[in-house]
């Protein structure tokens, strides 16, 4: 799993809307949206490959959304890139679109 960084969004930005951006680049596996008080909002979005997300990365990082640059990278602070590159955690299950892996931890 790979997971990317998107800023700059506008306030009213929808999941579905983040949905409509990044389908095309692979499989989805979660969306995090996070809306604050002030402008502007911006998300996380999972990819289960990492090669989905480099191509999101290059297909919208710097493109014009709703009269806004998209900020769009790999997200920093995590371990999903290094997971989905053979180390690292566990798979995990479900998911934006469903489905789901095994392995994993066990539930607390």
């Amino acid at each position: 799993m790979a997971r990317i960084y998107v800023g700059n969004l506008p306030l009213d930005i929808r999941t579905k809307d983040i949905d409509d951006l990044f389908y095309k680049y692979g499989r989805i596996r979660d969306i995090d949206l996070k809306n604050p008080s002030r402008p502007p909002a911006f998300a996380f979005v999972s990819f289960d490959e990492y090669r989905a997300a480099e191509d999101a990365v290059r297909g919208r990082d710097g493109v014009q959304f709703e009269g806004s640059k998209l900020r769009v990278e790999i997200s920093r602070g995590t371990q999903d890139a290094y997971d989905d590159r053979g180390g690292g955690r566990g798979g995990g299950g479900g998911g934006y679109h469903g489905g789901g892996g095994g392995g994993g931890f066990p539930p607390p």
